[in-house]
């Protein structure tokens, strides 16, 4: 079995997160046994907590053999402790750096996938530009800042977009990440909210959600923007829209919302207040231009702050997502799709929701 993980012995600790968080997945848990993947090899690169272990093993359920492997900051050893103690090949280790990650990734790669399901495009791309693809039949990938990259690649194999179905991005790039990052920088920094001055660069889905949990906190909100459309739907959400060079100066906490490389520059951290904290909401390396001196405080070393410094997104919440993945493995294994990017059928989407809504006991009208 591939595996590279620390404290082997703490999968009962591990074991006991898992099923805690089982109890909050009811969308998964339907789907659970709908899953067909008799002898089909897939790959997991997310973020390696309870949530995303139980996808794996209703994956490993419904016949698959699964491998899991995550960057350091976002691995925790219990869990993945506890998911090789239930078969399932682990490679990632809390202490590794990122070439480690990498050689990890690798291992994945070079011991054949059917399926590769990633955060961030990461192993993707890895697979692309290092010709590593070997068999495998196709990709789902899970973030906005992954598919960009994509967009703008000749792919070899066909992926599945998860983060553009509408189960997906409505809640989880809104209501889970936009909760999930405030909270985490909250508890990071010891920042109190009210009357405090929040920048936020990037009005999307997450951007949207930040800007919207830390208002809710008491925060003034003060959006940039490049686009003008979202600059003007931030102004009628009652934000402030300023360019984000006039915005630090006054900001007690800047966050990075965009999922481009530098968004925040050695300008935008040297026009900071002494004492201001700056996190990252995105999902790319160094949205924060790295090496920059300064009185100015960075969260989780420029890491997304919610997964390198919390447990990510809420439980209820990532049922949705990692629902939507399972659904987006079983249709690359029973449908012959083109190299490219391909929407999840609205009809597996709508799945999704719909099973949502009978968990919460919500009927639809005639």
């Amino acid at each position: 079995m591939l595996t590279d993980i620390r404290h082997p012995d703490r999968w009962r600790e591990g074991l006991e997160k898992i099923a805690w968080a089982r109890r909050f997945m009811p969308v998964l848990g339907a789907l659970r046994s709908e899953l067909s993947l008799e002898g089909a090899r897939v790959g997991l690169v997310l973020v390696l907590e309870p949530k995303t272990a139980n996808l794996a093993l209703a994956l490993r359920d419904a016949g698959a053999e699964v491998t899991v492997t995550c960057p350091g900051r976002e691995t925790m050893d219990d869990v993945a402790a506890a998911l090789v103690h239930e078969g399932v090949a682990v490679l990632a280790r809390s202490d590794s750096g990122r070439d480690q990650d990498d050689e990890l990734a690798r291992r994945m790669l070079d011991a054949g996938l059917d399926v590769l399901v990633d955060d961030g495009s990461r192993v993707i791309r890895l697979a692309h530009a290092e010709d590593r693809l070997g068999d495998l039949r196709g990709a789902a990938e899970e973030t906005t800042s992954g598919l960009r990259p994509l967009r703008e690649m000749t792919l070899r194999v066909p992926v599945m977009a998860v983060n553009d179905a509408r189960s997906k991005y409505l809640f989880d790039n809104v209501h889970g990440t936009g909760q999930s990052c405030v909270m985490a920088a909250l508890d990071l920094s010891g920042l109190d909210l009210e009357g405090a001055t929040v920048a936020v660069a990037g009005y999307g889905h997450v951007g949207q959600g930040v800007s919207r949990y830390a208002a809710a906190l008491g925060a003034r909100v003060i959006v940039s923007e490049v686009d003008p459309l979202a600059a003007l739907r931030a102004h009628h959400d009652g934000h402030e829209v300023r360019r984000l060079a006039d915005a630090c100066p006054e900001a007690d906490l800047v966050f990075s919302a965009t999922g481009v490389r530098h968004t925040i520059t050695r300008e935008h951290l040297r026009a900071l207040r002494p004492g201001a904290f700056v996190a990252v909401a995105g999902g790319v390396l160094d949205e924060v231009e790295p090496g920059v001196e300064g009185a100015y405080r960075l969260l989780a070393d420029g890491e997304c702050v919610n997964c390198a410094a919390a447990e990510g997104n809420p439980i209820e919440i990532m049922d949705l997502s990692l629902s939507l993945q399972a659904l987006a493995v079983g249709h690359l294994l029973t449908h012959d799709l083109p190299p490219g990017l391909h929407l999840l059928p609205d009809h597996l989407d709508e799945r999704v929701a719909r099973l949502k809504l009978d968990a919460l006991g919500l009927e639809l009208d005639q």
